[in-house]
């Protein structure tokens, strides 16, 4: 283990991959089986992340709630992976690779599990949130491992299929959702789910090993309390835009957002601080790499476009075109599957040709969907919100892999895990904030053409395009971004290289 490792939030290097090339291979059947059913298992929990989205409107009429209520069952979920995502750097030194694992699936089958039985909405957030937990805990450790486990000139064919598990499972989770709710309840999407969950529960108590040496280490709780505040005011004051639309706030939304900004502010200060003794929950010397901070950035306009559109479409093709959630996923599927497949493929384009031909065309190709969008009516058809979602997701495809890989490439492997907790956060908190605002506009544009005389469809149709208008302006700036990615040195190391070379 080097001795370089920041106390607190990351992860120890791997002892058989910082020794020598025979050490490597001979662990290199079990790094595959760690790798492999970490990626099987973050699918089954990112596929759940969605899965409730074509669901909200019968929940809606269920529980008797409104659309600025409902969007807390994607937006939780996104705000507590960005709030405990920090944490889970401490946890993986503390505690070893396969109780992280089991933790994980424990606490996503119990949220699951809450889920199913909830007789009411708070109860059904509160299993969200569990489910979050427990997906939290998982993803900084599959990102950290795979980066130690994987030489770097052949990271971007397993990154992609990372990107599978991060962008085609979100993705896939309402088609999967909505072929439930063809035949049965909506608590069945969460029922559905427990015999996965303990299955790969199972399977991590058996095959899982660990692969990391666990030490005693601390956690400032400064910056526990700082990054929860923080994170958890900016989203509250963005999903109470779309409520004080519709005069349900019960605090205006300039409060939170304020105390939200204030927190976050001096949780970076005082990790600027923390850093300099290797203490910071989360180290921000990541930023200093050359194409981290732009590939941050990149990410999370992505993932608001991403989980905007998401929640978006199935409230627009259900309650606009008046089709059933069935149908809703089976739209939404040709997008999702070719996400999917291209991750792999985009993965071996990047080993070759790096992440700038990738990203310029896939940005592109996301804001030129983006503005499709915009001309959605209660008139489109079916047809219309498939060939503008496939092609969106095609460039998102070529956006991801290449976003990942070379974020985490650019830094040094001490700070592995730090760069994997940063991008986890930033990642769900920007779906959060994409999935409150697009919401918000919506209500806001909603309710002032239904007060103008406007239809419910009408006025619904019109607070989609306006909220699409807000996403498609801000892919413009993504465009202008990727012009400036740089493929890491790390990269170009021969394939044979032990990590940490």
């Amino acid at each position: 283990m080097t001795s370089t490792a920041p106390i607190t939030g990351s992860i120890p290097l791997l002892t058989d991959c910082t020794s020598t090339n025979d050490a490597a291979v001979d662990n290199s059947g079990r790094n595959r089986l760690v790798i492999s059913l970490m990626l099987a298992a973050t699918f089954v929990l990112f596929l759940n992340e969605t899965s409730l989205v074509v669901a909200i409107p019968r929940i809606m009429a269920d529980l008797s709630i409104e659309p600025s209520t409902a969007q807390w069952l994607s937006t939780s979920f996104m705000l507590t992976m960005a709030v405990v995502i920090p944490i889970t750097g401490f946890l993986i030194q503390r505690f070893s690779t396969r109780s992280i694992y089991i933790a994980a699936m424990s606490f996503f089958t119990l949220g699951t599990l809450l889920g199913a039985i909830a007789p009411t909405f708070l109860v059904l957030i509160l299993g969200r949130v569990v489910q979050a937990s427990g997906t939290a805990m998982m993803l900084p450790l599959l990102m950290t491992t795979v980066m130690t486990l994987v030489p770097p000139a052949t990271r971007g064919k397993t990154m992609g299929n990372v990107s599978i598990v991060m962008a085609m499972a979100p993705a896939v989770g309402p088609t999967v959702a909505g072929l439930v709710l063809a035949v049965l309840d909506w608590r069945w999407v969460f029922i559905v789910m427990i015999p996965i969950a303990v299955t790969a529960l199972i399977l991590g108590i058996t095959k899982v090993t660990n692969v990391t040496d666990p030490r005693k280490v601390s956690i400032d709780v400064l910056s526990v309390i700082l990054s929860a505040i923080g994170f958890s005011g900016l989203i509250y004051g963005l999903s109470s835009l779309g409520e004080s639309a519709s005069g349900t706030v019960l605090l205006p939304p300039a409060i939170p957002i304020v105390i939200g900004a204030i927190s976050l502010a001096l949780f970076i200060v005082r990790q600027l601080k923390l850093q300099k003794t290797d203490r910071a929950l989360l180290d921000l010397r990541t930023f200093a790499a050359p194409g981290f901070a732009i590939s941050i950035a990149l990410i999370m306009v992505m993932m608001a476009a991403l989980f905007g559109t998401i929640i978006l479409l199935p409230l627009f093709i259900q309650d606009v075109l008046g089709l059933e959630p069935v149908q809703s996923g089976l739209i939404m599927l040709p997008g999702a599957l070719i996400m999917g497949l291209l991750g792999p493929v985009v993965g071996r384009l990047y080993d070759r040709v790096g992440p700038r031909p990738l990203m310029v065309p896939g940005a592109i190709l996301v804001s030129a969907a983006l503005w499709s969008f915009t001309m959605l009516s209660e008139t489109s058809s079916p047809l219309m919100v498939v060939a503008i979602h496939v092609p969106m997701s095609i460039g998102l495809a070529f956006m991801f892999t290449p976003l990942f890989t070379s974020a985490l490439g650019s830094l040094k492997p001490h700070l592995y895990s730090h760069g994997s907790a940063t991008i986890g956060t930033v990642q769900h908190l920007a779906g959060a904030a994409g999935t409150a605002l697009f919401i918000a506009l919506l209500t806001v544009q909603s309710v002032s053409l239904a007060q103008s005389g406007a239809s419910e469809t009408v006025a619904l149709a019109g607070g989609v395009r306006v909220a699409f208008m807000a996403g498609a302006i801000i892919s413009l700036f993504a465009i202008i971004a990727t012009l400036f990615a740089k493929r890491p040195a790390s990269d170009l190391e021969p394939a044979d290289a032990p990590v940490g070379h």
